[in-house]
């Protein structure tokens, strides 16, 4: 399985971008997937995770209500639909695919068996 997740760039902050994930190879709908984010000196850090139907995501507190994390299985994507950018949502964003249906926050890293590269948003004040 490989991803490839794109769209990132500058943003002002309080505006918007969109990040996609695309998956090639495997079954796609048979894995929760998720966003992580890591900025420069920081741990990574889980934004939302959605399981293989994509029936009702969670989020991380940073991001609830702000962020909004949907799938297409039909095109072996996901979405992370970011609104309400601050400075500090400036990091490396990831795309990762659960090795189960279904993934919580609480899993750790090992949980997933697979990474994009990262796509880099920076939020200018």
């Amino acid at each position: 399985v490989q991803l490839q997740a794109s769209g990132g760039g500058l943003v002002q902050a309080g505006g918007s971008l969109r990040l996609s994930c695309t998956a090639s190879g495997g079954t796609f709908s048979n894995n929760g997937m998720a966003w992580f984010r890591q900025a420069p000196g920081s741990e990574r850090e889980f934004l939302a995770s959605i399981s293989g139907s994509g029936i009702t995501p969670i989020y991380a507190d940073s991001v609830k209500g702000r962020f909004i994390m949907s799938r297409d299985n039909a095109k072996n994507s996901v979405y992370l639909q970011m609104n309400s950018l601050k400075p500090e949502d400036t990091a490396v964003y990831y795309c990762a695919q659960a090795r189960a249906y279904a993934v919580s926050p609480s899993r750790p890293l090992d949980a997933y068996a697979y990474w994009g590269r990262g796509t880099l948003v920076t939020v200018s004040s």
